[in-house]
């Protein structure tokens, strides 16, 4: 089962981080942490990759609901969007939200997974549109 939501989009890798906060922005989410991957690994192992940054979104709403539901499901959250150079392109990908579904094995998780599907897949699609 892939666990994953992947896109590609066209534009320079800040473009595309602009763009991801934007979409994000519209669709309700915040962004809570940032991790820079790429100046990490230079920094502490001296270790050359390419552009890879981790945004840890978060839509209140949905976060509330979730851990209303199950307090552990904390260990999920926020959600992790990850803007990184591959090859020619750059990838936004995010963890399926259904998964909280399947690890959880609550239905109450259910509609709060389809709900944050339908927002992380609005903006993915924003993303991919406005860098046509």
């Amino acid at each position: 089962m892939p666990y994953d939501r992947t896109v590609s989009a066209d534009g320079t890798f800040e473009e595309i981080v602009q763009a991801v906060r934007q979409a994000l922005a519209d669709k309700g989410f915040g962004v809570l942490t940032e991790i820079d991957v790429q100046a990490t690994l230079k920094t502490k192992l001296d270790h050359d990759m390419g552009p890879y940054l981790i945004l840890g979104a978060c839509n209140p709403t949905l976060a509330h609901r979730a851990l209303e539901a199950d307090r552990s499901i904390g260990l999920l959250l926020p959600c992790n969007v990850v803007v990184r150079a591959d090859g020619d392109q750059v990838l936004v990908q995010a963890v399926d939200p259904a998964i909280m579904v399947t690890l959880s094995g609550l239905d109450a998780m259910r509609p709060i997974a389809e709900e944050a599907t339908r927002r992380l897949g609005a903006a993915f699609t924003s993303v991919k549109e406005a860098r046509a």
